[in-house]
């Protein structure tokens, strides 16, 4: 039975424990591009705030005084619970991967003991090493799991690890019984490597915590050592490419041996051997997917294996084994050139010179190899790697004439490699096409033979005639299924028609002679045809395998960019290499498709994803360029080119028609023409699992360009100076918007050239960087934050970038521009005057904010930074109104003193429709008992009110706009918001009527109709319930207390038509006070605001009863009365209402005053 039949349980067992180990190390390399920053700890910030939530296993020391610290503090509670829902997911998935590793060496243990104890009947480890899978299998399992070790300190810090698993211990461990937390942090446990650090003893150590057993180590060892265990040498004839045929073995045997340190150190014998064997000629090797290591460096400790390392380390040999390959380069190059000449790899010219042609990829590959290893930057921080790599480069290494080489080899290996595929797939038609056309001319010789059919100058020969008429019979009796037998016929089939040219002397016949050199090339085409095999082809990959440069190809991505900038054309050799980049995923692959496990789709998708991502990489070069050469079109048409008036005399033609810069202009335009035809000269490939569709690579390639030019154009087009004199908030939107409309006028200007539709394009992009910063500027204000990974607006293929914060209040410019416009509307520093909807300085009287700021702003960060704007001063609104739920809840229903008062005052104003007596008097007391209760307070009304009439504005700007551009949009939303509306008091008026949304149908539709309404502006901020609140006793009492007391600090004032502070240096506005009043009441029962009104006009007519002068409304009873008048006009209350709380009378009374 086969060791990978199903039916072969040992097998079966290996072959999975494999298939797992390739999947667990895929499961690294992706989980390590998702390390939450925050468990880092590398800036001061970080570590001060996350100090006692993330520690590392200092915490099992003692857990109670961490635990303890984060119970005594709110502020670290808070913290927890923030970062255990944002990042408890993540830590969870890395937690298992960490434990898959874990249970992998115990399970490759338990394998090994019952390989010992029989439980495989009739096969011992002994008999499964002398198996050809076997043999590779169990080398395979050791040495994955040593590469699990490997990556997991490379590329998760031993800290970073140990804050994970501490995190996971207090988040989840006592929820996950099966969790094996203890085995997996002593596994796991930080080494002490970093990359500027080696540890002692160090990877040895790592290996040896969960103990394999010696015995089999030993013997993987010992099989490396001797076998060839791939039977790759056969594939490499050559003896000096012996090195390059075990390579892979190589790389195992390197891994391998730190599991028995021993040998390293003092086993020399062995040591010589294995590097005589392995290491003659090189010593910078790849051991999994690219990862590269100097043996010069990583054996330096080790005695017996530095000094078996000296023989291949000695100067002379570096020298000659540098000249021997680089002096290859030039040579093999020209070859390469050679076949690559149109014509020459024709079918049968890589058929009869197929051995040449293998021979020569060998050669190539093998050199390749050797020089891109070993010309890597590796191991620079050595002295001693440093100076050998530095002297193979003065040796004569040209990394351009490298590349070219790298290039040609590769669309050499793929017409190869399509050749191959297509000879396969028609090689029976072929076989059959020539037996029938050899057949066939030996049979019209027979017939020419007869004397039947004229020929001129040819006799019947009956004897000829039989020969060949058997002949034909012959070649038509050969079996394509028997391809051996078939193949020794031809050829004697082949000898007998030379020997019958030869002795009849029929070369003196021309027609005869031609019929027969025909037969005889027919014949030599079967039998090469009958040659061909699948093992050609996989012999062909097997030779093109370059995974060893998965990531040292990077260090030529600069050749291949300036190549493609002088010659797109390029992108087509380009296209081969990234195909014989794909071959690498053959190696992590090849265990997973023969285990049949469900991970083959995940570990193929991960790393075709890292591919196509450097493939995106290197051909970004082409939009780079694009855009570098679009600012110089949009350079010349914006200050060059004049506009060429509707009607222009004779005479200003020539003027009008400046020739060279038009010129210039369509030269320009070509070489963007070109360099689009070269992208999408590139057909569509498969690479590894996802298919690269030239023009979405384009495309993708434009937006990420667009991505990274619009977001570094907002980024550094938004940074305020708090300290300037005056804004800079105008001119810095001034600028952006300029640079906005150059983008725009420039993709308007190209997109029929490079086939791409520009404004779409545009507007999708705008819309994601803008949403994107919005919502990491939110995130601030969350909870549960939005991570990188799970945002809807980033993306991997198009990111985002992202800039470290410029000041400490914002994380990003969407924030900068939102602190800027209230720093310069602080109601403490300005007056907001609603009839012009202005903000003027205090001091100086001057506009610092007006309706040209919205107009500025929608220029510079269009509709999408507009609603984004205003969705973070929504997320402001609620944080300020929950500070201030909270500070009443904390502060001043706990005050004992303010409770008495209030208890007092309800006591005095408990009937709203009787006056007070000596009402100055009465209301007075309460004020000066409470004045010093108000600051927190009156600081959230005026930070609120400030916002929403900021609020006001955007949506003011949004809705001009929508007429403007949207007129048919925003009359249909209008309409159908109306009748919603309509609906809903329909149903309140009448219950039997459906309420809309609560049909099936249409179940959303009030949900997905609102986003649609505060982006075109048809929405009130004024009207908006921010959050749901629980009931507050005497909420309404408070807030009329609060509004008396703030009220003797403002006045009306006739140049604005409104309440502002009676001293300009007092810090408070009217208009702000008014509205953030407005929207702290609208929380909560509507019967609060009544209830604060009828106060309000209680407190009104007792001041007027009271008052000396009756006939005349002055003071507080005229600031009151105003500040009724302006709540009712934000609140959109109709003045009858307010006829409910004061006499209609002396409202008259009021608006005679202030007219």
């Amino acid at each position: 039975m086969d060791f990978l039949d199903e039916r072969n349980v040992c097998g079966q067992t290996i072959l999975k424990l494999v298939s797992r180990a390739n999947a667990i190390i895929a499961e690294l390399l992706r989980l390590s591009q998702f390390i939450p920053p925050v468990l880092r700890l590398d800036n001061p910030r970080d570590r001060q705030l996350y100090e006692f939530i993330l520690p590392d296993f200092r915490y099992f020391n003692g857990p109670e005084f961490f635990e303890s610290k984060i119970d005594a503090s709110i502020e670290l509670q808070d913290r927890d619970e923030e970062f255990k829902e944002n990042h408890l997911e993540i830590i969870k998935r890395f937690f298992k991967v960490f434990e898959s590793i874990y249970r992998y060496v115990n399970d490759l243990n338990r394998f090994l003991i019952d390989l010992y104890e029989g439980v495989y009947v009739q096969l011992t480890l002994e008999s499964v090493l002398l198996n050809i899978d076997g043999k590779q299998l169990l080398s395979e399992a050791l040495y994955l799991y040593g590469i699990m070790l490997l990556i997991t300190d490379e590329k998760i810090d031993g800290l970073i690890r140990e804050r994970i698993l501490v995190a996971f211990h207090r988040y989840s461990a006592e929820t996950s019984v099966d969790s094996n937390v203890d085995d997996v942090c002593k596994l796991l446990r930080s080494t002490g490597f970093t990359s500027s650090h080696k540890p002692q003893n160090y990877p040895e150590d790592f290996f040896s915590r969960i103990p394999i057993s010696d015995e089999f180590i030993s013997m993987v060892i010992g099989r490396l050592r001797s076998d060839d265990i791939y039977n790759l040498i056969s594939k490499y004839p050559n003896p000096e490419h012996r090195s390059t045929a075990l390579a892979n073995q190589a790389a195992m045997l390197y891994v391998i041996l730190y599991f028995s340190p021993a040998t390293l150190h003092s086993r020399e014998a062995q040591m010589r051997e294995i590097v005589d064997k392995h290491f003659p000629d090189n010593w910078v090797i790849s051991i999994y997917m690219g990862i590269t290591i100097d043996l010069l460096d990583k054996w330096e400790p080790y005695k017996a294996a530095r000094t078996a390392l000296a023989n291949t380390l000695q100067a002379g040999n570096i020298q000659a084994q540098a000249r021997r390959f680089l002096s290859k380069v030039p040579k093999l190059n020209k070859a390469m050139e050679g076949y690559l000449t149109e014509g020459t790899l024709t079918e049968m010219y890589v058929l009869d010179n197929l051995s040449r042609l293998m021979g020569s990829l060998r050669d190539s590959n093998a050199t390749l190899r050797w020089i891109i290893l070993h010309t890597a930057p590796v191991a620079d921080h050595n002295k001693k790697c440093k100076m050998i790599r530095e002297e193979i480069v003065q040796t004569g290494y040209d990394p351009r004439g490298l590349f070219q080489f790298l290039l040609n080899v590769s669309q050499f290996e793929f017409i190869m490699k399509e050749m191959f595929e297509h000879l396969l797939q028609e090689k029976q038609n072929k076989w059959e096409l020539y037996k029938k056309e050899a057949s066939e001319r030996m049979a019209e010789l027979g017939e020419v033979f007869s004397g039947t059919k004229p020929l001129t100058r040819v006799e019947k020969n009956e004897h000829l005639q039989a020969w060949f008429t058997e002949m034909a019979s012959q070649i038509n009796q050969l079996n394509y299924e028997d391809a051996v037998t078939a193949g020794r016929k031809i050829t004697h089939l082949h000898q007998a028609v030379d020997e019958v040219q030869e002795f009849h002397q029929l070369e003196t016949i021309m027609q005869v002679k031609q019929f027969l050199e025909d037969t005889k090339g027919y014949l030599i085409k079967m039998l090469r045809t009958v040659n061909i095999k699948e093992d050609n082809l996989s012999q062909l990959e097997i030779i093109a395998d370059l995974s060893y440069a998965w990531i040292l190809i990077d260090n030529y991505t600069p050749y291949m960019q300036e190549g493609i900038k002088k010659k797109p054309q390029l992108v087509i050799k380009l296209r081969s290499t990234f195909l014989k980049m794909s071959s690498a995923l053959g190696l992590p692959l090849q265990r997973i498709d023969q285990a049949r496990s469900n991970d083959l789709g995940s570990v193929s998708a991960y790393y075709s994803r890292e591919l196509v991502t450097y493939v995106r990489k290197v051909l970004q070069i082409i939009p780079e360029t694009m855009f570098s050469i679009l600012h110089m079109i949009v350079k010349v048409l914006t200050h060059d080119i004049k506009e060429v008036p509707t009607r222009l005399e004779k005479d200003k033609m020539k003027e009008y028609s400046q020739l060279d810069d038009r010129y210039k202009v369509a030269k320009l335009t070509h070489d963007i023409s070109v360099l689009t035809e070269g992208i999408l000269m590139m057909k569509t490939t498969l690479v590894g699992v996802i298919k690269v569709d030239p023009k979405q690579l384009l495309e993708d390639g434009i937006r990420k360009e667009l991505v990274r030019q619009v977001a570094g154009a907002l980024h550094h087009g938004l940074i305020f100076n708090p300290k300037a004199k005056s804004s800079e908030l105008v001119p810095r939107l001034v600028g952006l918007a300029d640079r906005m409309n150059g983008f725009k006028r420039s993709f308007e200007y190209i997109q029929d050239y490079v086939n791409v539709y520009g404004l779409k394009i545009w507007q999708e992009e705008i819309s994601r960087i803008i949403n994107y910063n919005v919502e990491k500027e939110c995130n601030s204000f969350l909870e549960k934050k939005v991570l990188d990974w799970e945002s809807v607006y980033q993306s991997r293929i198009i990111p985002i970038p992202q800039y470290p914060p410029v000041d400490q209040l914002s994380v990003n410019f969407i924030g900068r521009l939102a602190h800027e416009i209230l720093r310069i509307t602080d109601p403490k520093l300005t007056i907001y005057v609603d009839q012009m909807n202005t903000w003027y300085d205090k001091r100086t009287n001057g506009e610092v904010v007006n309706l040209r700021l919205w107009e500025y702003l929608e220029k510079a960060v269009d509709i999408f930074g507009l609603s984004g704007l205003d969705r973070l001063f929504c997320f402001m609104i609620v944080k300020e109104i929950k500070y201030f739920i909270k500070y009443f809840k904390r502060n001043l229903l706990k005050l004992k003193e303010f409770q008495m008062l209030l208890k007092k005052l309800s006591q005095v104003v408990r009937s709203p429709l009787t006056l007070i007596p000596e009402a100055q008097k009465t209301y007075g007391f309460f004020v000066q008992k409470t004045v010093k209760v108000w600051d927190p307070y009156l600081a959230c009304v005026l930070r609120v009110g400030q916002l929403q009439l900021i609020r006001c504005q955007i949506a003011n700007q949004l809705n001009r706009c929508g007429k403007f551009d949207s007129r048919l949009l925003v009359n249909a939303l209008e309409t159908f918001n109306n009748s919603l509306l309509s609906a809903v008091e329909a149903h309140y008026r009448d219950p039997d009527k459906p309420y809309p949304g609560v049909n099936e149908q249409d179940n959303d539709i009030l949900s997905e109709l609102t986003p649609y309404l505060e982006t075109t502006g048809i929405s009130d901020p004024l009207s908006k319930i921010y959050i749901t609140t629980d009931v507050m006793d005497q909420f309404s009492l408070i807030n009329f207390l609060f509004v008396i007391s703030q009220l003797s600090r403002l006045t009306y004032t006739k140049t604005t038509g409104s309440l502002t502070a009676k001293k300009p240096v007092d810090p408070i506005d009217g208009a702000p006070f008014v509205a953030g009043c407005v929207t702290l009441l609208r929380q909560f029962h509507s019967d609060n605001s009544e209830q604060c009104l009828l106060f309000l006009g209680q407190y009104i007519k007792s001041l007027m009863e009271t008052s000396k002068d009756k006939g005349d409304i002055t003071g507080d009873a005229f600031s009151a009365l105003c500040f009724m008048e302006e709540y009712a006009h934000y609140s959109h209350l109709p003045r009858r209402c307010l006829e409910q709380y004061v006499p209609m009378y002396l409202l008259d009374e009021y608006r005679y005053h202030i007219n």
